[in-house]
């Protein structure tokens, strides 16, 4: 598992300056912290939606799905977010053009992995879904993201903190849309299932 994980939380100014000294390859970045990461969302996902329903103010509106369902969602959104990564890396590598000191695009993903680490861990509430706290769990995560970013930066790129934090929102702007279409994609398979079931059920 990822040693940088408590650096991040507790001192992120001193771990990105020991992230950008170890240029660390994707690959070890994938195995050691975001397939890690990127599980608790996913693992606590499964066990809030088969095992209690998500939660929207009542009893009658609880929505709970089946284990082969909510396997077939985790699966699904469990790629999703790997790729989602690779995804915000490649857009920092591009938006980082006109740098001098431009990364390497496998640097920009360890960098999106790591940025990402808070959304990680706020998918921690979604083991017993009730909607406003997971909502609100999710601010928190974006919020901490966005510092994490903000401070990790100037010393990735090599520029101002004025040039950073600039870039650093438009970063952030295309990072909350990524995570926006990502759970468009997890509804759309939700509804097409739940579409599927009811047309099933109206034939038998």
């Amino acid at each position: 598992m990822s040693n940088h994980l408590w650096g991040l939380l507790h001192h992120p100014d001193r771990e990105w300056r020991s992230i950008n000294d170890e240029h660390e390859t994707v690959s070890h970045l994938y195995v050691h912290h975001v397939l890690w990461m990127a599980a608790i969302p996913v693992i606590c996902s499964f066990i809030g939606t088969t095992q209690f329903g998500w939660s929207f103010g009542g009893e009658k509106d609880i929505l709970q799905v089946s284990i082969p369902t909510g396997i077939m969602l985790g699966v699904a959104f469990y790629a999703m977010i790997l790729a989602a990564v690779a995804v915000v890396g490649s857009f920092i590598h591009w938006m980082a053009r006109k740098y001098p000191s431009r990364p390497r695009r496998e640097e920009c993903i360890v960098f999106a992995g790591y940025i990402a680490t808070p959304m990680f861990l706020s998918g921690v509430f979604s083991v017993y879904p009730i909607l406003w706290v997971c909502a609100l769990a999710g601010i928190v995560g974006v919020c901490y993201t966005a510092y994490l970013l903000y401070q990790g930066t100037p010393t990735f790129l090599g520029i101002s903190h004025k040039e950073g934090f600039i870039i650093s929102s438009t970063m952030m702007a295309i990072g909350v849309l990524v995570l926006e279409v990502l759970m468009m994609g997890v509804v759309l398979l939700w509804s097409m299932h739940t579409e599927h079931s009811i047309i099933w059920q109206f034939f038998n």
